[in-house]
């Protein structure tokens, strides 16, 4: 079997080749006329008219017998929704093909290659759809083979790293991140149809409010500040505009989190936020549940998925989960009222690691284990007010009106009552700055012309965000393998 570079050399010459025949290998301009999704779909009308039709695209196949070439052309556009673009062409020398095109085909092209092909439709007598090539040019001459088409990329590193050629053989993928695009296309449909108005928030920050995550760090050259990669789809600038009279808005965007990488987390992704005025977390725990129905029909045709080891069904009722009580039931912890030392010793015992021994943090990792366990369909709901400083608290108790949707031991969303009370956001900052002063890197940043704007009055309101997680999930794959292009380390 040649080598690698055995191939490249040998390719290199039929480019040579090429040249000298007077052809330009890498052309700007193709006189393509048909899509060749489009064209499977007229098949019949183009195929009793008769006419020359141009198409262009990538070979797939290759079989040359003598006189004949067949090769099959992939052009990636879709058909009905469906990934199709794939058309088979015949090349017969001395049929409305000159010899010498016809060779020069024959010894200069490769699987890989990109060429425009023009001719006319028949059917074979194995029933293919193809076309009958009298002209041929070349688009775009392949150095390097494409890799084999029944074991495509098998080491998962070079799949990632060559994530254009993994994406060309694997159809499946192909489909995934099809589905993907359509995922936020129904997200956002579904929020235009209620009126939400989508926004863009700004993706630098002075301070990362919104979440608990460590962020990016990057500078300012013209200002001469140092700057952070938001953490959060706009969260508190999303808060500002319900203070600024628009009581609906959304966000689909990027966000970063400079953490580890896990079959759950990624360093960058795409999150979707809503904010809705005069709404509280029960309006949207139901606006949510009806969201993610929409979602798993319209995108997957069904409600029930299996992930992880787990099975659950959307239909079915989605029950609530006290934050306290749960956690309590699965390792024997109040978090009330145990120490820190107790915590530690169950995290412990349980053999699970944490960062951080504050507080917030340990109780944090005790649900997170936890978590592991529900199937769900089911909403978490009374969080701690330490874990979750921008919801408004329930009267009378240091619980807040918090919700999570919790399916397949994951949070695939967090949303609450915002807390508009001025008073009580400063010194849930305060805690924050505490902690960051203590060295958490997750905690929140404070951010105190937020109180200001608070100040100034915001409506009651219902935030909510979630990511790619949501969709990973229902897909049953892990999060990094959705990614169109995951982050690799440069090669040594």
């Amino acid at each position: 079997m040649a080598s690698l570079e055995e191939i490249r050399i040998a390719r290199l010459k039929k480019l040579q080749k090429l040249q000298k025949a007077g052809v330009n290998p890498y052309p700007a301009k193709t006189d393509r006329n048909f899509e060749i999704g489009k064209l499977t779909k007229e098949f019949e009308k183009l195929r009793k008219e008769n006419k020359p039709i141009t198409i262009a695209g990538r070979i797939m196949a290759l079989r040359a017998q003598g006189a004949i070439v067949f090769a099959d052309l992939f052009d990636g556009t879709s058909l009905d929704g469906r990934q199709a673009g794939k058309f088979q062409i015949l090349l017969k020398k001395r049929e409305n093909i000159n010899d010498k095109d016809f060779n020069l085909f024959t010894e200069t092209i490769d699987i890989g290659d990109f060429i425009e092909v023009k001719g006319t439709l028949f059917i074979t007598k194995r029933k293919e759809k193809t076309m009958q090539v009298s002209d041929w040019k070349i688009l775009s001459k392949s150095l390097r083979p494409l890799p084999e088409k029944w074991h495509g990329l098998q080491d998962t590193e070079e799949r990632y790293r060559k994530r254009y050629l993994d994406l060309l053989m694997n159809g499946e993928l192909k489909k995934l991140i099809i589905k993907k695009s359509k995922f936020w296309d129904v997200i956002r449909a579904f929020f235009k149809e209620r009126e939400f108005l989508e926004v863009e928030t700004p993706t630098l920050e002075l301070t990362t409010g919104g979440a608990e995550a460590r962020p990016f760090k990057t500078h300012h050259n013209d200002f001469d500040l140092d700057m952070y990669l938001r953490i959060s789809v706009g969260e508190l600038w999303q808060k500002r505009l319900m203070a600024a009279g628009f009581p609906k808005t959304f966000e689909i965007g990027r966000i970063y989190r400079n953490e580890g990488t896990s079959p759950e987390h990624l360093q960058e992704f795409t999150n979707m936020e809503f904010y809705w005025g005069y709404a509280d977390y029960r309006d949207g725990m139901k606006l949510v549940e009806e969201l993610y129905k929409i979602i798993a029909k319209k995108i997957f045709g069904k409600t029930k998925f299996e992930y992880n080891g787990h099975t659950f069904d959307l239909n079915n009722e989605w029950r609530e989960i006290d934050y306290v009580s749960e956690i309590k039931k699965q390792t024997g912890i109040n978090i009330e009222k145990a120490s820190e030392e107790e915590m530690k010793n169950k995290l412990d015992e349980f053999k699970v690691s944490y960062q951080g021994t504050n507080r917030e943090r340990l109780i944090d990792t005790l649900w997170k284990h936890c978590r592991k366990n529900i199937s769900g369909p089911a909403f978490l709901i009374n969080h701690p007010s330490l874990v979750a400083p921008l919801a408004k608290k329930v009267l009378g108790k240091n619980v807040t009106q918090m919700f999570q949707p919790i399916i397949a031991g994951s949070e695939v969303g967090r949303g609450y009552s915002e807390l508009n009370d001025p008073i009580d956001q400063k010194e849930r900052f305060e805690i924050q700055q505490k902690l960051i002063d203590e060295g958490d890197e997750e905690a929140m940043m404070p951010d105190f012309e937020f109180i200001e704007m608070l100040e100034y009055g915001m409506p009651p309101t219902c935030g909510y965000g979630f990511g790619e997680r949501l969709f990973a999930v229902l897909a049953g794959k892990p999060l990094r393998e959705l990614q169109t292009f995951p982050l690799m380390k440069p090669k040594e």
